[in-house]
């Protein structure tokens, strides 16, 4: 669609027709030589002295290349833009957050694979984040790696293949064998202060207890709850082991009702899976659409259309010109 930036501009137009009608002609005075006997001359070649200033004319061409150029030039002003159709922009308004534990435990080979084969706690829940983030289409997805210490393996992006595959190089270990829950929590809530958008979760895979973190869990999720995240937390542990591989339930229970969340435990495969499902249901995707126009600016053209006609104006003014002087010069040449 087309449509004009400055419409107002086009009351220009006969601006040129109104300077014609109401302001008085150009004249420029000249110098002249007074001849005494200029009545015996008048009389001797028959003609007539006038008293009205030479002007220039213009021919019809020329009147029409001077008009055109300045209807051009006014609707250059005008600023003619021509508008494509609507284009629809989705806008994620969450940012979901998981944080995984790498810790020495997660090599305990108590879930099975897709195929039903033995398979270690890492793995099962590699496979099934795999499957959950591909559903996240969306929203801005980071990834939180944790074991002795915590960091942040993928910003906030909406390339959720790139965390995909970040998610698939976690290693057992590769942080050290301790469960650092409480550093995790504090990392994550770091990365939410550069968050702009309403809505933050942070699901937090684990199964263990936490071992030594500089800030408490406890104390690390109500931090995130005045920060505006939403804590939930999955546990793959066994309840009834010993030592570091203990799975605390009762401090998971409480980050997750100190955020608003909800707290899940998955014993097998099949039931990490139903976890995510879950999540799924009290999570659905969340986008805001934005829309607009694109525009494509056409002043260049009746731009360029008056430059043209401008410079064959003058062009045909010297070519005149040089034919009239060269007319002049004929007979003088001839003699």
């Amino acid at each position: 669609m087309l449509q004009l930036t400055y419409p107002w501009l086009l009351l220009l137009l006969p601006l040129p027709l109104l300077i014609y009608l109401l302001a008085p002609a150009y004249s420029e005075p000249r110098l002249a030589v007074r001849v005494p006997f200029m009545g015996l001359l008048l009389r001797l070649t028959g003609q007539q002295a006038g008293s009205e200033a030479a002007s220039i004319r213009r021919t019809p061409l020329q009147k029409a290349q001077l008009l055109l150029s300045w209807v051009a030039i006014v609707i250059a002003l005008a600023r003619p833009t021509w508008m494509d159709q609507p284009m629809v922009q989705e806008l994620p308004m969450r940012d979901l957050l998981v944080a995984l534990d790498l810790s020495g435990s997660m090599e305990t080979r108590d879930f099975t694979d897709e195929a039903g084969n033995t398979s270690d706690r890492l793995s099962a829940a590699k496979q099934v984040l795999d499957q959950f983030l591909s559903r996240r289409e969306g929203d801005r997805v980071g990834l939180i790696f944790f074991g002795s210490a915590a960091f942040v393996q993928a910003p906030f992006t909406e390339d959720l293949d790139v965390v995909r595959e970040l998610l698939d190089e976690a290693q057992v270990r590769m942080l050290g064998p301790r469960t650092m829950l409480g550093d995790a929590i504090g990392v994550a809530i770091r990365l939410f202060e550069r968050s702009e958008v309403d809505e933050r979760v942070l699901i937090v895979l684990t199964d263990g207890n936490d071992t030594g973190s500089m800030v408490p869990p406890l104390r690390a999720a109500e931090i995130a709850r005045d920060n505006g995240v939403t804590i939930y937390p999955i546990a793959m542990g066994d309840p009834e082991a010993a030592g570091e591989q203990a799975l605390d339930e009762v401090t998971l229970n409480s980050i997750a009702a100190a955020t608003g969340g909800e707290y899940f435990h998955a014993d097998d495969r099949e039931q990490l899976d139903l976890v995510y499902q879950a999540l799924d249901r009290l999570n659905p995707k969340q986008v805001e659409t934005a829309s607009y126009r694109p525009e494509h600016e056409l002043y260049h053209w009746p731009l360029g259309f008056a430059i043209i006609l401008s410079l064959l104006f003058f062009a045909q003014s010297e070519l005149r010109m040089f034919l009239a002087s060269r007319a002049a010069r004929g007979p003088e040449a001839g003699a």
